[in-house]
């Protein structure tokens, strides 16, 4: 698997470091590939060895910021295999998209923030594998077959339920006019994922399995971000280079 170009080049750090900064405080339109240069201080054929286009370099922080997310998760439930258990993982995933501001950008459909990359294909197939939507939908199935969400409802009832929750409570919580407060909204919407599944009743060799499926299916998850940034020029080898 090619190495990021920032793992090898200080340069391209540099640069993906000014267009975030420029990207979130002004917004795709109003960010150039020669203000991200004049940000990172290098000449803008630099920034073109690495990125084709501005669309590619944003596209590119994007994909780091859903690989960094499943990174995360990954570590996370490795490290504390308990997380794997809907109570526990739908409020963990909701509170670690909020610190990932390019995810949560492209969940929320950020047209000012995104741009045209609003309606690119490859930013549509990361929200559509790696997002926080179809992360919780992708475990579904597998916490209904080990025992941690009841299988006596169709799934795509159950998978529509459960985008209708988590996704009302991210929008809940994040209207400053609402009046509706709670002291810890992370329990009530733990609270309130028990009462739409059911209760957790898995074993611990079901909870086993449950774990390793999960981990085997954010490796996948992650394999789709990386082939992304390949397609958009950001490997160890620079666009054009041979």
């Amino acid at each position: 698997m090619p190495e990021l170009p920032e793992h090898n080049s200080p340069k391209a750090a540099r640069v993906l470091a000014a267009a975030g900064e420029l990207l979130l405080s002004r917004g795709s339109r109003g960010v150039t590939i020669a203000e991200v240069a004049h940000k990172a201080h290098i000449g803008k054929g630099t920034v073109y060895l690495y990125w084709k286009t501005k669309e590619d370099l944003l596209l590119g922080l994007i994909a780091r910021d859903f690989l960094a997310l499943v990174d995360e998760h990954t570590a996370a439930i490795t490290a504390d295999p308990d997380l794997i258990r809907p109570s526990r993982m739908c409020p963990r995933i909701l509170h670690d998209v909020a610190e990932h501001p390019f995810v949560q950008a492209l969940q929320s459909n950020d047209e000012d923030l995104l741009g045209a990359l609003a309606d690119d294909p490859r930013a549509t197939t990361l929200l559509d594998t790696l997002g926080p939507d179809a992360l919780l939908h992708t475990v579904l199935p597998v916490w209904r077959d080990n025992g941690f969400a009841r299988s006596d409802w169709p799934l795509t009832e159950q998978v529509f339920a459960l985008h209708a929750l988590t996704t009302g409570f991210i929008a809940t919580t994040s209207d400053r006019r609402s009046r509706l407060r709670v002291s810890d909204p992370g329990a009530v919407l733990a609270a309130a994922v028990t009462a739409l599944l059911g209760p957790e009743q898995a074993t611990p060799q079901q909870a086993n399995t449950a774990v390793a499926e999960a981990i085997r299916m954010l490796a996948e998850a992650r394999s789709v971000a990386l082939n992304l940034l390949g397609l958009t020029a950001s490997a160890s080898e620079p666009a054009g280079a041979h």
